[in-house]
């Protein structure tokens, strides 16, 4: 099996199959990380569409001896930042509030936690929810959340104790603290 920087490689060398291939591999996790802050799939889905149009317009310009996943997650967040800034300005109303098509019920209790899980993240400082966000629901290592963010691993590290911190004592002061991670590091 090829590594992320292998197909890429391959990719730029004009192997259309690589690209389908990183496609595969990248476009899941970027559609989580995109629904986590916006409100319906489609939007999800056309950041997603428009992370990997920006991939391939800047294929020749990422660097070969560098980790790919990084490289990515650097594209979608700041394309997800760029979308948000734009629907600040021009805030719009869904049309249908009605669930998606094809999602099936919950179980309420659970669908309860999530929705106070989700709060308690999006009141956390935008820095240290994005580092939370990638290191915990798309398992990136603190050096991945750093190049993504453009920081150092020292300082994704401390934001994500501080919030991971700030998190188990909301989610602790609401009955939850059993759905906060622990941080593992040390301030």
């Amino acid at each position: 099996m090829q590594s992320d920087e292998e197909l890429m490689l391959a990719y730029v060398r004009g192997d259309a199959s690589a690209f389908h291939e990183l496609f595969r591999r990248y476009a899941s996790a970027l559609l989580r990380l995109m629904r986590r802050e916006l409100s319906s799939q489609s939007e999800a889905q056309d950041l997603v569409q428009q992370t990997f149009l920006q991939i391939h317009r800047a294929r020749n310009d990422f660097d070969l001896s560098r980790r790919l996943k990084p490289w990515v997650y650097t594209i979608a967040l700041n394309l997800k930042r760029e979308y948000l800034r734009g629907r600040k300005r021009r805030p719009t109303q869904p049309l249908d509030q009605s669930p998606e098509p094809g999602v099936d019920a919950v179980d309420p209790e659970r669908e309860d936690r999530a929705r106070a899980l989700r709060r308690v993240l999006s009141s956390l400082p935008r820095q240290q929810r994005e580092v939370i966000e990638l290191h915990w629901f798309d398992e990136l290592s603190f050096q991945e959340v750093g190049q993504a963010l453009g920081i150092s691993t020292t300082a994704a590290k401390v934001r994500a104790h501080r919030g991971y911190v700030r998190l188990k004592e909301a989610l602790t002061g609401l009955g939850l603290g059993n759905l906060a991670p622990e941080s593992g590091i040390e301030p």
